[in-house]
């Protein structure tokens, strides 16, 4: 099956984002593009900001969006996450394939998306933020290509997260720190959403890869 992402359901800021750095926010199961955008005044200055809508629709009364099916919570195919995170990969070919650089922002669903997308290919996101979320388990082929170039990752969850399954958890813990340059906190009696503590140390994550990129876009003296 292939997935195609909404362009025209895309929310963006601002409106003049030439030659910025691009953050793309990938939201969780039953939300949609508008329920992440509204980061944008927490997130650093400076950056453009593209908001996706998921391009499947949970069954129904669950309202929203999803990037794959849960069928329950201990069930999440890896190849469905793969699906998803390849109609990314065509969203950013077809929508910012000019970006000096780009960056991830998932929550739940979409932090597995967005580590999906980072393990199809590494080099091109620069730094990916994982909230409530995991890795996928199985083998990709750029699997090893992202052990040696270890891009910067965040990975933040809460201690009373009760929707993410253990094993993955575990999984994820185990996973992150051989592929990418981790960094991350576990926040104490936080569920499985966004806390301001949390916010603040996404923030100075960002804001450093920002400084990043705009470095390496500035003219060498």
């Amino acid at each position: 099956m292939t997935l195609t992402i909404d362009a025209e359901a895309t929310l963006w800021s601002p409106a003049d984002r030439a030659g910025l750095p691009l953050l793309v926010l990938l939201h969780g199961y039953g939300a949609d593009e508008r329920d992440l955008f509204g980061l944008v005044p927490y997130l650093p200055e400076g950056i453009a900001v593209a908001a996706l809508a998921a391009p499947l629709t949970p069954p129904w009364p669950m309202p929203g969006r999803s990037w794959y099916p849960i069928d329950d919570l201990q069930s999440r195919d890896a190849a469905q996450i793969t699906t998803a995170a390849e109609a990314l990969v065509r969203w950013l070919d077809g929508e910012a394939a000019d970006a000096v650089s780009v960056a991830l922002l998932g929550f739940s669903q979409g932090a597995a998306v967005s580590l999906q997308a980072l393990r199809l290919e590494p080099s091109r996101f620069d730094a990916v933020v994982a909230l409530s979320g995991y890795a996928a388990p199985g083998a990709l082929p750029n699997d090893p290509v992202l052990a040696e170039q270890r891009p910067k990752v965040f990975w933040g969850r809460g201690t009373h997260d009760d929707v993410i399954p253990p094993h993955l958890i575990d999984h994820t813990a185990q996973w992150l720190p051989d592929h990418s340059e981790l960094s991350g906190r576990v926040y104490q009696g936080l569920t499985h959403s966004i806390s301001e503590a949390e916010l603040n140390d996404v923030r100075v994550f960002l804001t450093a890869w920002r400084d990043q990129a705009s470095e390496s876009e500035s003219p060498a003296s």
